[in-house]
């Protein structure tokens, strides 16, 4: 189902504008692909702000993945003004996990002239909440959401305009076109954990689900694994992480929450 190969590049660090998801902060933060816990040590501190990127906290280090866990065919796609948090989670199933689908009528467009956010889904188990993301946040009109659970980890979803990476993918972009799971992680991972992914990428698997492919990542350390699709004009990264207690004991529901979503 995909294609597993170890990746230790050595790009960058890659910084744009407003939209860093990487901040460094003793205040309990993560990176922007960072929640609560990922890593442990001094790199765990990064500030609220970095998590803000990539899940309004941190993900990355131990420090670096804290963020509050409290209260826990693009036409067709009709986008109303409705903001903050809209309930899209289903029913629990026969083993207790739900089904996340993004409701057509939030709102976010993620700016002036973009067309609204095509749909997507994961899975996750039933103790998991959402979380309130601000457009206060650093980077926050790039995170669309964040979900979190005290027993588990942490998880978010970043939607990128793919300008990016390229300025000839026009508005029906696909991942493939950005570039090969190497380019990828090189220029978006050192945002989600703050640092260069060199020496850091376990395993890369490239999966295709209704004709639309994905790239997943696993990135040691810290802990984080990471879905990566394009669709429309924008780049969907879907990040999941946990702090080593977590990663230990609850590895392989990660593992099926990271690979379980999907742009609809």
């Amino acid at each position: 189902m995909g294609t597993s190969l170890f990746s230790s590049c050595s790009f960058p660090r890659i910084y744009h504008h407003h939209q860093i998801l990487a901040y460094s902060s003793t205040e309990s933060g993560i990176c922007r692909a960072k929640s609560t816990g990922l890593v442990e040590g001094e790199n765990e501190k990064f500030s609220e702000r970095r998590w803000v990127l990539v899940s309004g906290i941190s993900l990355v280090s131990s420090a670096v993945l804290r963020f509050p866990i409290e209260g826990l065919a693009m036409a067709a796609v009709k986008q109303g003004p409705l903001a903050g948090r809209i309930p899209g989670l289903s029913e629990p199933d026969e083993q207790g996990w739900r089904t996340y689908r993004r409701p057509d009528e939030k709102s976010g467009g993620h700016g002036v002239g973009w067309s609204p956010i095509i749909p997507y889904s994961f899975k996750l188990p039933q103790d998991w909440e959402e979380v309130p993301v601000s457009i206060a946040d650093l980077g926050g009109t790039e995170i669309d959401l964040r979900f979190a659970s005290a027993k588990e980890g942490r998880l978010f979803v970043i939607v990128a305009p793919v300008l990016r990476f390229a300025d000839n993918l026009g508005d029906n972009a696909t991942i493939e076109r950005i570039g090969p799971p190497e380019k990828v992680i090189n220029a978006f991972g050192p945002e989600v954990i703050g640092e260069n992914v060199e020496g850091k990428v376990l395993s890369t698997d490239v999966t295709q689900h209704s004709g639309r492919m994905y790239y997943q990542f696993e990135l040691e350390p810290p802990h984080v694994l990471i879905t990566a699709t394009a669709a429309g004009n924008r780049l969907y990264l879907f990040a999941v992480t946990g702090n080593g207690l977590q990663w230990k004991r609850h590895y392989k529901d990660l593992k099926k929450i990271a690979e379980s979503f999907r742009v609809v």
